[in-house]
């Protein structure tokens, strides 16, 4: 999956597939991970956050299932 660079001091990368629903985050201190039947809309509204790292503890985290890939 093609992953964008973000500036966050939390997140290095995101990537999402919209056909499949995988959310796919890079963290700053190691490690890959996809997020699964995530929204479009979660998406749209990570990259628009003013702080991803927020964002994602906010709205991600402990809401979707999720697997390490790296």
């Amino acid at each position: 999956m093609v992953r964008t660079p973000v500036d966050s001091s939390a997140l290095r990368s995101v990537g999402y597939d919209a056909a499949r629903r995988v959310l796919e985050l890079e963290f700053t201190r190691g490690g890959v991970y996809t997020y699964l039947a995530v929204p479009g809309r979660v998406h749209r509204e990570l990259m628009a956050a003013d702080s991803h790292g927020r964002y994602f503890v906010r709205e991600i985290r402990d809401r979707y299932p999720y697997r390490r890939v790296r």
